[in-house]
């Protein structure tokens, strides 16, 4: 038996880790429109059958609550149900564990991720998921953020821009193809897993997400997708064209990301940038375009698997550590 783990309950995402490192679990559950999160939270703790539960969450501002607190009691009262045999811990903004359901909960797991690492070093952390950014500035011991995601968005703490679900049209309005600038169709014809399965960044098996046109996930639907965007057929435009597009969606990401982790830096002055995530390969471009600073990277430290679910990773941590 597993004695302690942590689950990150995201939007989109819900990802399950264990304190010792031995289980990592991404499971696409899209809450806005799936309501299977019970299901599967019941089936994590029949499988598991742990002691103790670390939670956080984001997916409490999915659109279909009405507001944030509906969907904090909805999460809670699906943790709950599914694990009344464990002790279950909810982290909030915080990074303070509570048992009760009020809005310190919302949009949380960043605090259990910076509350882990605030432990050993001053940095910027930055992780990099399939739908948001996550830029938190760590000094003395304590996260330096904004508690909530509106508060987060003004600072430069938080970007909602990631490797799979971002439209490719929020990104940049214009391409350069054959010297010619190009408008962009604000459709949702393509997204970032679509940019990064051309660029070859990312495995078939990362694009866990939907795709625009419910089609599959091969490299080849990539490049029909990404073809769309400037309203175009794969007979209309070059394969290498079509990788222009690619990466200039990925030049423009990684600048956005850049000019924020370096304002945050400079913010708070601090010279050290952790990261993590599913797009842990943007971190490095971006740092290496603004300034100097060592990089480090939570794959590094802990495996590439527990670098992809480290929110839920480092909830199981601190409920382990803080010997809750």
């Amino acid at each position: 038996m597993t004695s302690i783990i942590g689950i990150d309950i995201g939007g989109a995402n819900t990802k399950v880790a264990s304190a010792n490192g031995t289980i990592t679990e991404t499971h696409y559950i899209p809450l806005w429109k799936d309501t299977t999160l019970p299901r599967l939270l019941s089936d994590i703790a029949g499988r598991i059958k742990p002691a103790m539960v670390g939670v956080v969450m984001t997916g409490e501002l999915a659109d279909c609550f009405e507001s944030k607190i509906q969907g904090i009691r909805f999460i809670c009262d699906a943790v709950d149900d599914a694990f009344s045999e464990s002790r279950v811990y909810y982290l909030n903004n915080k990074c303070e564990f509570t048992d009760s359901p009020d809005a310190s909960l919302a949009a949380a797991n960043w605090a259990a991720s910076a509350g882990f690492l605030a432990q050993d070093y001053d940095c910027v952390f930055v992780d990099v998921g399939s739908t948001t950014t996550d830029i938190i500035p760590i000094a003395g011991g304590a996260a330096r953020a904004g508690g909530t995601d509106f508060e987060r968005l003004q600072r430069d703490e938080l970007l909602y821009s990631g490797v799979l679900r971002t439209n490719v049209a929020t990104l940049l309005d214009r391409i350069v193809l054959d010297s010619a600038r190009c408008r962009v169709s604000s459709e949702l014809f393509a997204i970032t897993g679509d940019v990064y399965r051309v660029l070859g960044m990312i495995e078939e098996s990362d694009y866990t997400c939907e795709t625009p046109d419910h089609a599959g996930t091969t490299v080849e639907e990539s490049i029909r997708r990404l073809a769309r965007v400037v309203c175009a057929d794969t007979d209309e435009i070059s394969e290498y064209a079509v990788y222009e597009i690619a990466e200039q969606v990925r030049e423009a990401q990684v600048r956005e990301l850049g000019s924020a982790i370096d304002a945050v830096l400079k913010r708070h002055g601090l010279d050290h940038v952790i990261g993590t995530g599913i797009g842990e390969f943007l971190i490095e471009g971006a740092v290496d375009e603004i300034s100097s600073v060592p990089c480090s990277f939570i794959s590094d430290m802990y495996g590439t698997d527990v670098s992809k679910v480290f929110p839920a990773y480092a909830a199981a941590k601190l409920v382990e550590l803080q010997g809750v």
